[in-house]
């Protein structure tokens, strides 16, 4: 999940320095989705 965040981080980036906000901000969403969605994964396995 993490390698996917980061992934879509560095898709923001790029998108954004080309210029192509929509793109930049969508796969900037993607990215925090994907870390939230890790972090939560993790503290359950944690106290699991």
């Amino acid at each position: 999940m993490i390698g996917l965040a980061v992934v879509f981080l560095i898709l923001a980036l790029i998108a954004y320095i080309l210029g192509a906000r929509g793109i930049a901000g969508f796969s900037m969403e993607i990215a925090k989705w994907l870390v939230i969605i890790f972090i939560i994964l993790a503290i359950i396995s944690f106290f699991l």
